[in-house]
C-alpha cells in the first residue's frame, strides 16, 4: 500500500506544482523528465514481479526522483536536438480516441497502472523510446491511453497523396446535394432485383429491374414508408414505391406519352406495356390490366398490389430485346443480337390496344405476326449489307426524322419515315462497305466437314494408346494457352474505341460515349464532328436536355457539357459506374451500377446547390447515426499443416464471444511449385482454391459456430493465401457489397507463394479493407519488402465478389461494365488506389520482418526477460515505419508478447524457439497494422471522422505449437458514423418548401421565354406548303421548342371521323414537317444545330421540328403533305388517302434553365377536295383532348396565352 501510495503521490506532484509547469492541452508537450521520473518509480516497483533475476540491461542514463524540473529553455534545445536526429519522422505513438475531458496528468497516466496487458520491464530502456518531444498524445499512448486499450505506434508518412485518410463530410463540398431517392443498397439484398435501366414520365419515375419494373411517385418522394408496409431488405431507406408483377429481366424502357403507356423489352425476347396510372386496389388491377399467369414480384409494396402488364407480344425468338425506340412517327422499333431490328407500326399496335382484356392472346398473336424485318429487307442472294453486330443502342432523331442504331464499333442511319437505310460506318465515322454472309453454313459444306471429321476419326483410332495421350496433352495445353492469352487481350488489348452510350440533343446533333472516356458529336447526317475527352474513364451513359448534355462515367463521375462541348461542371455522382440517366421535373436522375438513384438539380452546378448544401449541413445531426461495433482479426502462417480443435479455440473461439465480425488470414496454407504453378494457371481462368484451403475454412467456421452464431460473408484465395471473414447474424444485414481481390508478388509478381489476397466490405456504409499478405522471406530483404507492400497497396483492385457461402445470393447484375472495371466502379487505371478510398483499412499477415543488429544468443535472453521494449527498438518493421518507408499513416498495437517466428512444432513454451544449424534469429513476423478516418491521433467520431477505431487486445497465442509461426489476434472496438438517407431526404424536403431565399431563387429560374406562334388555324390543300414561325420575343434567354401531334382524325363524310393519338405523339406518316431559319435581329447568327454553311433561307428537313432559338430569333416550320403510301392505308378496298385528314399541333416550349412549359396549339386540317367551310365546320370536342403539361410545381400548363381568341368559335364545348 504504501509502495502504491508513493507512486499516487508522485503524479499528484505533477499536478499540484503549478507554478513550476504550464496547463495542460492537446497541443502542449508534458515536462519530459517529471514523466520518466515518475515512469522510474513504477518501473522500480514492478521490477521484482517481472524479473526476479536481473539480467536484463540497466538504462544508462534514468532521472533521478529528485531531479529539478528543467527550465522551458533546456527543453526547447532538447526538443530542437531530438528534431534535428529523427527530422523524417512523426511521433512515434498516437492514442486511440478519447472522449472523456482531460482534467489531470493521473487521468491520462491512471489507465496505465492497472493495464494488465502491461508486461514491458524497461520501458525507457533505450535511446529511442526516450525521445525528448513527450506530448500529450504520446504520454497517452506510453502510458495505456483510454481505459482498456493498448498503447498505438503510428507510422510516419501519412496525409500526404495515396497514403493520405480520405475526405468524408456531411454533404460533399465538390458536388450538388443529391436527392437520395433510393440509397445504395446493399448487393446481396438484391438478388433477382438489380435495377437496369430508369425512364420519367411526368411525375413517375420508372426503373426496369431484374425481376419486372418499379415505380416511384415523385410527388412523395419525400415521403416515407407507411407503417405496417412490407418492404424488401434493402429498400427500406428508399423512397416508396410500387413493383410490378413478376415478370422477365428488364432490359429497356421507352416512354409513350401519347397513349399513357411505358413499352419495356425483356430478356426474354417480349415487349411489354404498362399503363401510367397506377392502381389503388385489386380490383382496378383486374378491370384494367386484365388477368395475368404471373406471380407478384415481392407482395405489396407502398401499400399497393402489383401492378400487372398490359399488351405483351414476342418481339424476339430466343434473343434478348436490347434496345428500343419509338421514332418521330409513332413506330416502335427494336434490336435484338446478331443486327436483328424489327419494326412495329402504329397501325398494329392501334388494333392491338383496342382489343379487349379478354382478348389481349389475340392482340399479341395479331402484333407478332405484323412485324417489319429490316435485316431480312436487306438481304439479298444471302449477303446483308446491315453488320452482324448486337443492337445495344437505339436513338430517334426527331429533328430529322432518323433513327440512329448502334453496336459495339458500328452505326447505322434510318429514315424513320420510309425506313431505308441511308449509311453504315464506324466510329471513325468511315462508310462501311464490307457485307455480312448469314450465319446458317451451307449444307454441302456442313456435309463435307461431316465427312472429313469420319475419315480423320477413323484414322486416329489406327493409332497407338501413347499417340492418343500425347494428342490429348498437347491439346490440354494448347488450350490453356489460348485461354490465357485470351483473358491477357480481353484485359489489356481491348479496343477503347468502343461505343458504350449513344443520346441525341434537341439541336439534331447526336452524341456517343467510348470505353476511352471520350465523347463524340456527330451531325445528323452521320458526319464525325468533334471529339471532346474531359476525363479517362469509360463513359456509360449520356442524357441531353435543353442545351446541355449530361455523360456518366464508369467511375461513378457525371460531367456536363454545353452543345460545344465545353464542360460546365463535374462531379463525383456514385461510388459506382452510372449506368442510366434520365430527365424528370426539375432533377436529372441518374441510377449507378449497385442500384442506387440520384436526382440533381436540372441547374447543377449553380447557386442552389451552395443554399442547399449549407442547409443539409446545419441540420446533419438530425439524420446522423452512431453505431459500434468489435471487429476480431486473426493471422497465421500456418506451414502447409492443420490445426487441432483446442488450437483454434485458444486462437479465436475464446476471443469471438463479444464481437461481431471475425476476418482470418492465413498464409502458406499449401506450395509447392507444382501447387502454385496450377494455381497460377487457374488465376487466369478465373478459379481458385484448394482442399486445404476448403478444410481450413470448415475448421474455423466450426470454431466459430457457423450457421448459428455466424455466418461466412467471403473468403478468398491466392495459393497459399486465404482471408476469409465470418459475421453474426445479428450484424449480418448490415454487412454487404463484399468483394475479393488478390495481388501475387512472388516469382515475378507473378506467382502467389507471396503477395497478398483481400476483403472490401460495407459495414453501416461504411467501406473497410482487410489485406492479408506474406511478404519476401531473410534477414536482408527489407527493401524486397517493402516494395511488396508497395505493390500491394496500389494494386490491391476489388474487381469481382467473393466466393463466400453467400456468394451466390450476390450475383453480380446482368448490366455489362467496361473490362478494367472493379466491382464498384472505379477503373484500375484512374491513379488511386481501392484502399486509398476505404474508411478504414486493416493489415494482417506474415509480413517478415526481423530484428536486426541482435544475435540469436541476445534474443533469446531478451525475450526470456520479457524485455520487448528494448527489442522493438530492434524490429526493422518500426525502424522503416518510422522512416515512412512503408505502412505510411497506419498504426499498430504496442507489442507485449514474445516473437512469434521461428518455432519447433510442437514443442511448448520458449524452448521451441529454432535450435537448428540455422538458429533463426525470433522475430515479430506475424502483424497486424490498421488506419481509420482520423487524419490526427486524437478525433471523435463524426461526419467528418466516420470510421474510429481503438485496439482492445493485441497478443500472440504462445501456447499453440501447430506450426513455425505462433498466431496472432487483434480485438478493435470501432465506432461507424453513417447517415440515414431517409431523414436526410426528408430533411431536403423541408428545406426546399420551406427556405425563402431557395424558394426565391427557383421561382426566379424558372421563367419560359415569351414566344409568340404565327397561327392557330392551317388548311392545306393536295400537297400544299405552309410556314409556321415561332418567335422568341426575350431577349436574354434562349427558348426549346418541341412540336407533337397531340391526335389526328380521318373522315370520309362530314358526320364521320376517328380521333386518335400516336405512341409519343407522333406523326402521321402523310405529314412532313421541316424546320427553316429566320433571322429576325442578329444577322451575323446561325441557329444552333445548323452547320456553318448554311444559309438562312436553306430548308433543313428536321421532321418534326425539335430546335432550340437564341434570344431575338425566330424559326420556320414548314408543313408539308407528303405523298405516302402503304397497304395499311386501304381499308375496305378504300384508300385512305382519299379522305380528309385532321391533326391538332402542340408547339411545346421551354426555357433552357427550368422544365416549366408553355403549350400552343394549332389545328391543322388537310382536304382532299376543297369542301371546307371554315365558317360552318366545327371540330369535335373530342380532337380537343389534351395532355395536361404540368411543370415542376405541378401546375397545369398547357394553355397558351398566345393562342388567338378568333379560334373559340370552332372549337368544341
Amino acid at each position: 500500500m504504501e509502495e502504491r501510495k508513493e507512486d499516487d503521490d508522485s503524479v499528484g506532484e505533477l499536478v499540484v506544482r503549478k507554478p513550476s509547469r504550464k496547463g495542460i492541452s492537446y497541443s502542449q508537450p508534458l515536462n519530459r523528465d517529471a514523466v520518466i521520473a515518475c515512469a522510474s518509480r513504477r518501473q522500480a516497483l514492478r521490477k521484482q514481479s517481472l524479473d526476479e533475476d536481473d539480467h536484463s540491461p540497466r538504462p544508462s542514463s534514468i532521472p533521478g526522483d529528485d531531479h529539478p524540473l528543467p527550465s522551458s529553455s533546456s527543453i526547447a534545445s532538447s526538443r530542437r536536438t531530438f528534431r534535428h536526429q529523427h527530422s523524417s519522422s512523426l511521433e512515434e505513438f498516437c492514442s486511440p480516441p478519447r472522449t472523456a475531458p482531460i482534467e489531470s496528468v493521473s487521468d491520462i497516466l491512471g489507465g496505465s497502472f492497472g493495464n494488465h496487458f502491461s508486461l514491458d520491464h524497461h520501458r525507457f530502456g533505450s535511446s529511442s523510446d526516450g525521445d525528448c518531444d513527450l506530448t500529450l498524445e504520446r504520454a497517452m499512448s506510453e502510458f495505456g491511453g483510454a481505459p482498456n486499450t493498448v498503447p498505438e505506434f503510428m507510422g510516419s508518412g501519412g496525409g500526404v497523396g495515396i497514403f493520405r485518410v480520405p475526405a468524408r463530410a456531411a454533404m460533399h463540398p465538390s458536388r450538388p446535394p443529391p436527392l437520395e431517392v433510393r440509397p445504395h443498397a446493399l448487393r446481396e439484398t438484391q438478388a433477382g432485383s438489380f435495377l437496369r435501366s430508369i425512364a420519367c414520365a411526368g411525375s413517375l419515375l420508372w426503373a426496369g429491374q431484374e425481376s419486372g419494373l418499379r415505380v416511384w411517385n415523385l410527388d412523395a418522394v419525400f415521403e416515407d414508408w407507411e407503417p405496417g408496409v412490407m418492404v424488401r431488405r434493402g429498400d427500406e431507406k428508399s423512397a416508396p414505391f410500387n413493383e410490378s408483377c413478376r415478370a422477365s429481366p428488364t432490359l429497356c424502357l421507352e416512354v409513350d406519352a401519347g397513349n399513357g403507356l411505358i413499352w419495356s423489352g425483356h430478356k426474354d425476347g417480349k415487349i411489354r406495356s404498362w399503363k401510367m396510372e397506377l392502381p389503388v386496389n385489386v380490383s382496378s388491377v383486374s378491370d384494367e390490366f386484365g388477368s395475368a399467369s404471373v406471380a407478384p414480384a415481392s407482395g405489396r409494396c407502398g401499400g399497393a398490389p402489383p401492378f400487372r402488364e398490359g399488351l405483351a407480344w414476342q418481339a424476339h425468338y430466343r434473343s434478348p430485346v436490347l434496345s428500343m425506340v419509338i421514332t418521330s412517327y409513332g413506330e416502335i422499333w427494336s434490336g435484338s443480337e446478331g443486327g436483328v431490328i424489327k419494326v412495329w407500326s402504329w397501325d398494329a399496335i392501334k388494333k392491338a390496344l383496342s382489343l379487349t382484356a379478354e382478348e389481349r392472346h389475340v392482340a399479341a398473336l395479331l402484333i407478332e405476326r405484323s412485324y417489319i424485318d429490316l435485316r431480312s429487307k436487306f438481304t439479298v442472294n444471302g449477303v446483308c449489307t446491315l453488320p452482324n453486330v448486337d443492337i445495344k443502342y437505339m436513338a430517334s432523331d426527331n429533328c430529322r426524322s432518323k433513327v440512329w442504331t448502334a453496336g459495339t464499333f458500328i452505326f447505322s442511319l434510318w429514315d424513320s419515315r420510309t425506313r431505308d437505310l441511308l449509311k453504315v460506318y464506324g466510329t471513325d465515322g468511315q462508310v462501311e462497305t464490307r457485307f455480312d454472309l448469314p450465319s446458317t453454313q451451307d449444307p454441302y459444306v456442313e456435309d463435307d466437314t461431316k465427312a472429313k471429321s469420319a475419315l480423320s476419326s477413323k484414322k486416329d483410332k489406327s493409332q497407338g494408346s501413347v499417340s492418343f495421350f500425347q494428342r490429348s496433352r498437347n491439346a490440354l495445353m494448347g488450350a490453356a494457352d489460348a485461354v490465357r492469352r485470351v483473358a491477357v487481350k480481353g484485359t489489356f488489348g481491348e479496343d477503347h474505341r468502343r461505343t458504350e452510350a449513344l443520346a441525341v440533343s434537341m439541336d439534331g446533333m447526336v452524341w456517343t460515349g467510348c470505353t476511352n472516356g471520350s465523347v463524340v458529336q456527330w451531325d445528323g447526317s452521320g458526319n464525325r464532328l468533334q471529339e471532346f475527352q474531359h476525363h479517362s474513364s469509360c463513359v456509360q451513359s449520356i442524357c441531353t436536355y435543353g442545351p446541355r448534355v449530361w455523360v456518366g462515367h464508369v467511375s461513378g463521375k457525371v460531367q456536363v457539357m454545353d452543345l460545344d462541348g465545353n464542360l460546365l461542371g463535374e462531379w463525383i455522382a456514385h461510388s459506382s459506374a452510372v449506368i442510366k440517366m434520365a430527365v424528370g421535373g426539375s432533377y436529372i436522375y441518374t441510377l449507378a451500377h449497385h442500384g442506387g438513384i440520384r436526382g440533381w438539380n436540372i441547374r447543377s452546378p449553380g447557386p442552389l446547390d451552395g443554399f442547399l448544401r449549407t442547409e443539409l449541413a446545419n441540420r446533419k445531426l438530425s439524420y446522423t447515426k452512431l453505431e459500434n461495433i468489435k471487429i476480431l482479426v486473426g493471422t497465421w502462417n500456418v506451414g502447409q499443416g492443420k490445426a487441432s480443435h483446442d488450437s483454434l479455440i485458444s486462437w479465436l473461439g475464446s476471443s469471438a464471444s463479444d464481437v461481431g465480425l471475425v476476418v482470418v488470414g492465413l498464409q502458406e496454407v499449401e506450395m509447392g511449385a507444382g501447387f502454385l504453378a496450377m494455381a497460377a494457371a487457374k488465376e487466369t481462368v478465373g478459379l481458385e482454391g484448394s482442399a486445404n484451403g476448403q478444410w481450413w475454412l470448415s475448421a474455423i467456421g466450426k470454431t466459430l459456430d457457423e450457421g448459428s452464431s455466424f455466418q461466412r460473408v467471403g473468403s478468398r484465395q491466392l495459393a497459399g493465401l486465404l482471408i476469409a471473414a465470418w459475421a453474426r447474424k445479428t450484424l449480418r444485414p448490415y454487412i454487404g457489397d463484399v468483394d475479393a481481390a488478390a495481388v501475387p508478388c512472388g516469382f515475378g509478381r507473378a506467382i502467389g507463394n507471396k503477395g497478398a489476397v483481400g476483403l472490401r466490405m460495407r459495414v453501416y456504409d461504411r467501406t473497410i479493407c482487410f489485406a492479408s499478405c506474406h511478404f519476401a522471406a531473410h534477414l536482408e530483404a527489407v527493401s524486397r519488402r517493402n516494395a511488396d507492400f508497395g505493390h500491394v497497396y496500389r494494386n490491391l483492385s476489388f474487381s469481382r465478389p467473393t466466393t463466400g457461402v453467400q456468394g451466390a445470393s450476390a450475383g453480380a447484375t446482368s448490366v455489362q461494365l467496361h473490362r478494367g472495371v472493379n466491382a464498384m466502379g472505379s477503373q484500375i487505371d484512374d491513379g488511386k488506389p481501392d484502399l486509398s478510398e476505404a474508411d478504414m483499412v486493416v493489415f494482417l499477415g506474415d509480413f517478415n520482418y526481423r530484428l536486426h543488429s541482435i544475435t540469436y544468443d541476445e534474443a533469446r535472453d531478451m525475450v526470456s526477460q520479457r524485455c520487448f521494449d528494448w527489442l522493438r527498438d530492434k524490429d526493422q518493421l518500426r525502424a522503416e515505419m518510422k522512416a515512412g518507408k512503408v505502412f505510411q499513416g497506419m498504426r499498430e498495437g504496442q507489442i507485449k508478447f514474445p516473437p512469434t517466428y521461428k518455432f519447433e512444432k510442437h514443442l511448448p513454451g520458449l524452448a521451441g524457439y529454432d535450435s537448428s544449424e540455422k538458429k533463426r534469429i525470433p522475430a515479430w513476423c506475424d502483424r497486424i497494422l490498421y488506419r481509420d478516418s482520423r487524419s490526427i491521433s486524437v478525433a471523435e467520431c463524426s461526419s467528418e471522422c466516420p470510421v474510429v477505431a481503438s485496439i482492445s487486445l493485441y497478443e500472440a497465442c504462445m501456447d499453440v505449437t501447430d506450426s513455425d509461426h505462433k498466431p496472432v489476434k487483434c480485438k478493435f472496438c470501432v465506432e461507424i458514423s453513417h447517415p440515414d438517407e431517409s431523414i436526410r431526404r426528408q430533411e431536403y424536403g423541408q428545406i426546399i418548401a420551406s427556405n425563402d431565399k431557395i424558394k426565391s431563387f427557383l421561382e426566379e429560374s424558372l421563367g419560359v421565354p415569351e414566344t409568340i406562334v404565327s397561327t392557330n388555324d392551317i388548311i392545306l390543300q393536295n400537297q400544299d406548303n405552309f410556314i409556321l414561325r415561332i418567335a422568341n420575343k426575350c431577349d436574354k434567354y434562349k427558348a426549346v421548342f418541341k412540336i407533337i401531334c397531340e391526335g389526328q382524325s380521318s373522315t370520309v363524310d362530314e358526320n364521320s371521323s376517328e380521333f386518335s393519338t400516336r405512341c409519343s405523339f407522333g406523326f402521321p406518316m402523310w405529314l412532313e414537317v421541316n424546320f427553316i431559319l429566320v433571322l429576325v435581329s442578329v444577322p451575323d447568327t446561325i441557329a444552333e444545330g445548323l452547320s456553318n454553311d448554311v444559309t438562312p433561307n436553306m430548308i433543313i428537313k428536321i421532321q418534326p421540328a425539335v430546335g432550340i432559338i437564341k434570344p431575338g430569333q425566330s424559326a420556320e416550320v414548314s408543313i408539308h403533305h407528303g405523298e405516302f403510301f402503304t397497304l395499311e392505308e386501304f381499308v375496305d378496298g378504300i384508300s385512305q388517302d382519299t379522305r380528309d385528314k385532321e391533326v391538332v399541333l402542340l408547339v411545346i416550349v421551354t426555357g433552357t434553365g427550368s422544365t416549366e412549359s408553355r403549350s400552343h396549339r394549332v389545328f391543322l386540317r388537310h382536304c382532299f377536295s376543297f369542301r371546307f367551310d371554315g365558317a360552318d365546320k366545327k371540330i369535335p370536342s373530342r380532337r380537343l383532348q389534351s395532355i395536361h403539361l404540368q411543370g415542376s410545381d405541378g401546375k397545369d400548363t398547357s394553355s397558351s396565352s398566345d393562342v388567338a381568341s378568333d379560334l373559340s368559335d370552332r372549337r368544341g364545348p
